[in-house]
């Protein structure tokens, strides 16, 4: 029997809500909410809420030509076929490196949160003790992968549950009664303290937190069922975000006074030890951990499928398309695991100084894959009109949602220039749309020759 020529739909229904729950809780809520409370005070719960309506409306554009095209490589899939080759491997090359930043920032998060426990260790050797355990699950099989993401997933979701349940009783059975014991969200500087420049910059940092959330996208080509489980995921997405993201930040900030919350541990650790639950420190510290180790799972599944799909249409080396007897781009998870290695190095000779920097170019290039999904979209659905087909999970509010989405995005970088620590990210867009754009002639030129 010869090597498989494809993926194997090996995820299934479970897999694929967990895996879509999972995208949506890491280290950017976890530990980069530590900056934009800073920013927005207790308002960070409506920087989540802005990001995060916008993000939802995103994902079901993705998720209406998912739906008509289950393909892996996804987006890059489908602005090669609506909109031109340069837009198909701008986006599959710039969500690759995306996922490789990302990749980079959560290893970089493992070795942080390991010091709580460790405060000897250095991060470095957390961070590649993780990398190794990582990619010999992923080398296994798609099963395997969809296993492991569903249960740490699960672990993140349910803490986060229990969190803000342990958290609200805190709050009701203190000796404050309604509504001082929740005065923490108005008392310190006003609910925003900032004023709405402070929550705009906030809407910014915020926008990492959601990158990782269209991976639902790439486990199209290998999800059961494509047309029932991805729209159930997709739909999901919002009432995820309200619970999540501004249920989270409601109880946190009415703990803690949102301007004693410091940089030194996830807020989540650091709020639940001050107000005397040391065992739940603990357990959180174990969650945050998981979280990280998880969206590292996740970058090192999609950045393999991402390289598998560039390499089967020819914009990548040729040894990306082949896959191990089990279905599984053995050679792409390796490259994607071995380049992240680079971390390793960094957390080495930089640790403490690299986090920041990482999440900001992780979230201009986020941003560069939502703007394309968008694009795509309003390409996608003039070619289904043109040949008169419906849309079998059709997006709302097109095309104005659309444009509303391409001017939030815009302004997402104006106000990243405003930010220092992430100001770099953006005068290093057009630089890097440059090196991709030099290379997808390169490839043009190689092939006419």
């Amino acid at each position: 029997m010869g090597k498989p020529t494809k993926m194997k739909r090996g995820l299934k229904n479970r897999h694929l809500q967990m895996i879509a729950l999972g995208g949506a809780i890491g280290t950017g809520l976890f530990y980069g909410s530590t900056s934009t409370i800073a920013l927005a005070g207790p308002a960070v719960m409506l920087a989540y809420l802005l990001g995060g309506i916008v993000i939802f409306f995103i994902m079901r554009m993705l998720g209406e030509m998912a739906v008509d095209e289950p393909v892996s490589g996804s987006f890059s899939y489908y602005a090669t076929k609506y909109w031109g080759k340069f837009p198909g491997f701008l986006s599959g090359w710039n969500y690759w490196f995306n996922y490789v930043l990302v990749s980079m920032a959560e290893l970089t998060a493992v070795g942080i949160y390991m010091q709580f426990w460790y405060p000897d260790l250095p991060q470095w050797i957390a961070a590649l003790i993780c990398l190794v355990v990582i990619t010999a699950i992923n080398l296994i099989n798609v099963t395997i992968y969809g296993e492991f993401e569903f249960w740490m997933a699960l672990i993140k979701i349910a803490a986060i549950v229990l969190m803000i349940v342990l958290g609200l009783y805190l709050l009701l059975s203190g000796p404050q009664s309604f509504p001082d014991n929740f005065s923490n969200i108005w008392v310190n500087g006003g609910f925003l303290p900032n004023g709405w420049w402070g929550l705009a910059l906030a809407t910014a940092v915020v926008m990492f937190s959601f990158g990782g959330i269209e991976l639902i996208g790439i486990t199209a080509g290998e999800a059961e069922e494509p047309e029932k489980s991805i729209p159930r995921a997709i739909n999901q997405v919002i009432w995820r975000i309200l619970l999540f993201y501004v249920g989270t930040m409601a109880v946190l900030m009415a703990l803690w006074p949102w301007n004693k919350v410091g940089a030194e541990a996830s807020p989540f650790v650091q709020i639940f030890s001050h107000v005397g639950v040391p065992a739940a420190a603990h357990i959180l510290n174990f969650v945050v951990l998981t979280a990280a180790v998880s969206v590292y799972n996740s970058a090192i599944y999609s950045n393999s499928r991402m390289l598998y799909g560039l390499a089967s249409k020819d914009e990548a080396p040729e040894f990306l398309a082949q896959l191990s007897g089990r279905g599984v781009p053995v050679k792409g998870i390796f490259v994607s695991s071995g380049i992240t290695l680079i971390c390793v190095a960094l957390n080495y000779f930089f640790p403490g100084k690299v986090f920041m920097y990482l999440m900001s170019i992780a979230t201009i290039a986020a941003t560069i894959s939502w703007m394309t999904i968008t694009i795509t979209h309003l390409k996608f659905r003039r070619h289904c009109q043109a040949q008169g087909k419906a849309a079998k999970f059709r997006s709302p509010f097109y095309p104005a949602i659309n444009y509303v989405c391409i001017a939030f995005l815009v302004g997402v970088w104006y106000f990243m220039l405003q930010i220092p620590d992430m100001a770099l990210a953006v005068y290093l867009l057009p630089v890097w749309l440059l090196a991709l754009w030099l290379g997808y002639l390169y490839r043009e030129k190689k092939h006419i020759a």
